[in-house]
């Protein structure tokens, strides 16, 4: 069976616009949630988000194109080409070997939104003829498949919050099986506009905690009142060991292991079972190594991180790794989280560093685990996993190992 490794990795999200300034801001425990910007809070219940800030899309695409793609779109292509050149892709490769596996939540919401006010108001014949193109998930891949003359396979996943992990496993299945020698993986969301913050608030699945917005979101802690909405993007190119080889490029981490499952029982609430399903297959996949280290999905919502918390020690019993979640620091984002998350993961492989999960200050008896409390810990890491789970009972993990 082919191996399937990492040689490239670029994030975009509240704390920077590269990987390694938003990866340094997540270890230090900074916090990119602030009042939002991008609309009218004024009559929403939730006010606050972890929006990237001064983000212009002309620096990543041909001004004139901006106005086709809607935001998400925007910050995958800048994600993908900090990847792409971060594994070193300025020389040729054989185009139709190399396909894009993209994921997405929501996709082009804001998009979604503007044109429903347009067609209600003044009538469908203003409605913007980029409207579709703009606002379909698998654009996301289209944009970026142009962008870099990707003729290989072209996926897209799109299952809420499990999607940016999903199309990790995606793209390594895709390589398993020879249709493709190297894969882009892009993960992208951006849904922080009236219609997305205004949804999840009446769902009561948002913390509402306006006034102190860098300490809304607080994943594991007894306080935590739900979860803070997020944009970005990650990229991670993928590719058979054989390719990164023969090319000779720097190879981050390799893909061990990937489970997925399905909950088969609400279409929002979570359940114990089928996280810990997901994780276990991985884990069975990777032919069960020891994990040093969990990045978990770690919402900050009553219900999932004690699900979660159950789920790992039903899987590990007495031997449960450290355990952190970085949406303190980012927010949710959606379905880019298990894709940025993944990168963070490689990154505290990379640099023998467990990220913190901050704001945690009030212990909760149901979440009983070492999550790495506000402050990051130095410790060598060989075998790292990444939970993502998602609305309609749909869970991914993955796991990864420092490639040596």
């Amino acid at each position: 069976m082919k191996r399937v490794v990492v040689t490239g990795i670029g994030m975009i999200n509240a704390l920077g616009h590269d990987k390694e300034s938003s990866f340094n801001a997540i270890v230090e425990g900074k916090c990119g949630i602030k009042r939002i910007t991008l609309f009218d809070t004024q009559n929403h219940s939730v006010k606050i988000a972890g929006e990237i800030s001064d983000f212009d899309p002309k620096t990543v695409m041909n001004p004139k194109e901006v106005k086709k793609a809607d935001r998400f779109i925007q910050l995958g292509i800048k994600a993908a080409s900090e990847a792409m050149e971060d594994a070193g892709f300025a020389e040729a490769y054989d185009p139709e070997r190399f396909g894009i596996s993209s994921a997405s939540g929501i996709g082009g919401l804001p998009n979604i939104e503007k044109n429903s006010i347009v067609a209600h108001e003044r009538g469908p014949r203003r409605i913007s003829p980029f409207f579709i193109p703009s606002a379909l998930v698998n654009m996301l891949g289209g944009f970026i498949s142009i962008e870099h003359k990707l003729k290989g396979p072209n996926l897209s996943s799109v299952t809420a919050c499990a999607a940016g992990t999903h199309a990790i496993s995606e793209a390594t299945k895709t390589i398993i099986l020879g249709g493709a020698d190297q894969m882009l993986v892009v993960g992208a969301e951006s849904a922080i506009c009236a219609a997305g913050v205004g949804g999840f608030a009446a769902m009561k699945a948002l913390s509402t905690n306006n006034d102190n917005p860098q300490e809304a979101s607080r994943p594991f802690d007894a306080d935590r009142d739900g979860f803070v909405m997020g944009e970005g993007a990650g990229a991670l190119v993928l590719e058979s060991l054989e390719s990164a080889e023969a090319r000779g490029a720097r190879i981050y981490a390799e893909v061990i292991g990937f489970g997925e499952s399905g909950d088969a029982n609400h279409i929002t609430t979570p359940v114990v079972d089928g996280p810990y399903r997901a994780m276990k297959a991985a884990l069975e996949f990777a032919g069960n190594p020891k994990i040093d280290y969990i990045n978990a999905h770690g919402t900050s919502t009553p219900a999932n991180d004690k699900n979660e918390t159950a789920a790992i020690k039903m899987l590990f019993g007495d031997n449960v790794p450290l355990v952190s979640s970085t949406k303190g620091q980012i927010g949710h984002c959606l379905g880019a989280a298990g894709s940025i998350e993944a990168i963070i993961s490689i990154m505290a492989m990379r640099d023998s560093v467990v990220p913190p999960t901050i704001n945690y200050t009030t212990p909760d008896p149901n979440c009983d685990l070492d999550y790495v409390p506000n402050e990051a810990k130095k410790q060598s890491l060989d075998i790292v996993m990444s939970n993502s789970f998602g609305f309609g009972g749909t869970n991914g993990s993955i796991i990864l190992k420092k490639y040596q």
